[in-house]
């Protein structure tokens, strides 16, 4: 009797491999505090720059 072929991996499944879920989440975390943070700086700017 011959044994099944191995399934090849999803892709999905390798990158979780690689990268867990929980530093997917703190990835999106941080790249979204970072706009929050590039917005405001640019909003200081575009304000500040109105009063002169």
């Amino acid at each position: 009797m011959t044994e099944p072929e191995p399934r090849r991996p999803e892709r999905r499944m390798v990158l979780e491999e690689k990268f867990p879920r929980a530093l997917w989440v703190r990835l999106i975390i941080y790249v979204a505090v970072g706009h929050v943070f590039a917005f405001f700086v640019y909003l200081l700017f575009v304000l500040g720059g109105q009063n002169q």
